[in-house]
């Protein structure tokens, strides 16, 4: 058999459609989501046998599994966010909600914390509440979020910063667990608590030591003698 090729070359077949306004294309009957700010501009879509990648020029926007079946649609909840935040009434209604849940990405987590929220905020301040959460999500990662969402729950913390701020302790405990010796006992006793560190805390705990001198106030007390010398110097002239 010949040798494979140096440069790899692609198998998929190639589209250009046109992105409509609900933020979706339509690859043979059956429709995919991209982001909305794509609304309008075509895109190149190749498709594979079980997967199709979307560009926007030659930058990967959107990956979706392929539908088998005809007539179908796979929407991306990330995709709607920008104008979920705008029209946060539309949320709860959103298919993309349903097949996030349906996919797990959505967990019971999200749930709890998303009515709670609601209950202190309103229905709208709440839900735009959760959709600010969800977009922390494209910096972190899903399980850290959820994480995250959990902590933030138990501690009433019913804010985007909270959730964002125990999310990324949850990423560095773990980062730290695995630089740790793995002699360590992968079972300890004591249990983390439900508490939530404010940011200016968490900035005052990782500064590093500080290793200045106590400062001295002999300079001071110099010119404080020096100052009583020469009030004293100058009242005798006056009374000369």
């Amino acid at each position: 058999m010949a040798p494979l090729p140096d440069e790899p070359f692609e198998t998929g077949r190639m589209f250009t459609p046109r992105v409509d306004r609900y933020g979706q294309i339509t690859i043979r009957t059956n429709r995919y989501s991209g982001p909305v700010r794509l609304i309008g501009k075509r895109v190149r879509v190749v498709l594979h046998a079980s997967h199709l990648v979307v560009y926007d020029q030659n930058v990967e926007v959107a990956r979706h599994e392929r539908l088998i079946a005809k007539c179908g649609a796979r929407l991306e909840l990330d995709h709607y966010l920008e104008a979920l935040v705008r029209k946060p009434g539309a949320f709860p209604g959103a298919t993309a909600l349903g097949q996030a849940r349906s996919a797990g990405r959505f967990t019971p987590v999200h749930d709890a914390w998303w009515a709670a929220a609601r209950k202190v905020h309103g229905e709208r301040d709440g839900t735009r509440a959760l959709i600010e959460v969800l977009l922390l999500g494209r910096h972190i990662a899903h399980e850290h979020l959820v994480t995250g969402l959990a902590t933030a729950l138990r501690s009433g913390a019913l804010t985007a910063d909270a959730v964002a701020l125990e999310a990324r302790k949850a990423a560095q405990t773990e980062d730290e667990a695995a630089l740790e010796p793995a002699s360590r006992d992968p079972h300890p006793s004591s249990q983390s608590s439900a508490t939530v560190t404010s940011l200016h805390e968490w900035r005052l705990a990782h500064l590093p030591p500080d290793t200045r001198p106590l400062p001295s106030v002999t300079p001071y007390d110099q010119l404080l003698r020096r100052h009583r010398t020469s009030s004293g110097t100058h009242r005798e002239g006056e009374a000369q």
